[in-house]
């Protein structure tokens, strides 16, 4: 046995390796995303995007894209920017507030396989977490996310260098 099969993973690479597991979950065809809520090092719940119950998913009716239009600033010039979302899916941190009790959610940690969008940065704000982790960037929303939780004073942390699981390597879509 070599010495590198005793090394014991940190608490952040296992809880995001979790997180990564349950993204496998998704049908989703354009993103695979997975959620995990934590006390201390205790798992209190997981989630992953998809449809409602019971309804169709991407996989099986296509991706229902939305086109949205918003100001942005790009190269310090003021232009509107086209944005597409699916809005079939549920996404991954909605699905785990869905999911998981308030009482459970103070003070804990979210960890997420992709840095949450807008509508689900508010609503963790508003969950009782005290800290979200991500991965994977998600610039569409990355400044005005990062200007809630710096607002809001929760931590809000990116994991650089972490690699996930080779058994999710082939869902991670872009």
């Amino acid at each position: 046995m070599s010495s590198t099969t005793n090394v014991r993973k940190d608490w952040d690479t296992y809880f995001m390796d979790i997180a990564y597991m349950v993204s496998t979950r998704s049908r989703c065809t354009r993103r695979h995303v997975g959620a995990v809520l934590v006390q201390g090092k205790k798992l209190l719940g997981t989630a992953y995007n998809g449809a409602p119950s019971g309804v169709p998913d991407c996989s099986e009716a296509g991706c229902m894209i939305a086109e949205q239009y918003e100001l942005a600033v790009v190269d310090g010039v003021e232009q509107m920017v086209k944005k597409e979302r699916c809005i079939r899916t549920i996404h991954a941190e909605q699905n785990l507030l869905l999911f998981t009790d308030r009482i459970d959610r103070e003070g804990s940690t979210v960890y997420v396989t992709d840095q949450p969008c807008w509508t689900c940065a508010n609503m963790l704000a508003n969950s009782g977490v005290q800290e979200i982790i991500y991965h994977r960037a998600y610039p569409k929303d990355s400044d005005k996310v990062n200007w809630l939780m710096e607002q809001k004073g929760l931590a809000f942390r990116h994991m650089t260098g972490y690699v996930p699981p080779d058994q999710t390597a082939g869902i991670t879509a872009p």
